[in-house]
């Protein structure tokens, strides 16, 4: 009898949204897990199980081993981290899958990009676009017709109301409401529950 094999991933990142996107990873069950990128001082140590194999100046390395991997560090506030890590995986060759969880509801009318993340009890509606290395939290809801460009964070229950334009590294904050049609600039911080007109 035939087993098809899961492709192996690697995972960036190994502190508290590396054990979010596992969980996903796991419950999504397309990909093995083959081990975690953190710092040098780290490698040795697990993280739900699964090791701590090499740091970030290994990544040429491992390229020429794997061919996916996933950014697991999560983004409160400046994206620079997650676009810096994004860009270098990208030169190296490493291909970045979209992780979506089953228990998210997304669109056949939606676009979502690589590297993005949508996490448990999220919804994404039709004519929704999402771009490359974006998190998308849990129960996140994003409106018909919304943008959400690329390295951005929507955080855990934020509403994202129709026609909404989310610029490219922005911070979304948790049970944050924004009015349709608003445009959000670029680099944007919106704190915690904060109403967006």
């Amino acid at each position: 009898m035939f087993v098809s094999k899961k492709p192996e991933i690697l995972l960036v990142g190994g502190g508290g949204h590396c054990k979010a996107v596992i969980d996903v990873i796991e419950q999504e069950s397309r990909f093995r897990i083959a081990g975690i990128i953190d710092m040098k001082e780290r490698v040795g140590q697990e993280v739900l199980g699964y090791k701590i194999i090499a740091s970030d100046k290994d990544l040429e390395l491992l390229s020429k081993e794997y061919r996916y991997i996933f950014i697991s560090i999560g983004q409160i506030g400046s994206c620079e981290k997650r676009r810096i890590l994004y860009r270098k995986c990208k030169r190296l060759g490493f291909y970045f899958p979209k992780i979506i969880s089953p228990y998210a509801y997304v669109s056949r009318y939606s676009i979502i990009g690589e590297g993005t993340i949508v996490m448990h009890g999220a919804i994404i509606n039709a004519g929704v676009k999402i771009g490359n290395n974006c998190i998308i939290n849990s129960k996140a809801l994003i409106e018909h017709d919304a943008e959400v460009e690329d390295h951005c964070h929507i955080s855990t229950g934020a509403i994202i109301n129709g026609g909404v334009k989310v610029k490219e590294c922005s911070f979304i904050g948790s049970n944050t409401t924004t009015k349709q049609y608003t445009v959000i600039p670029s680099n944007s911080f919106i704190k915690a529950g904060s109403i967006i007109k």
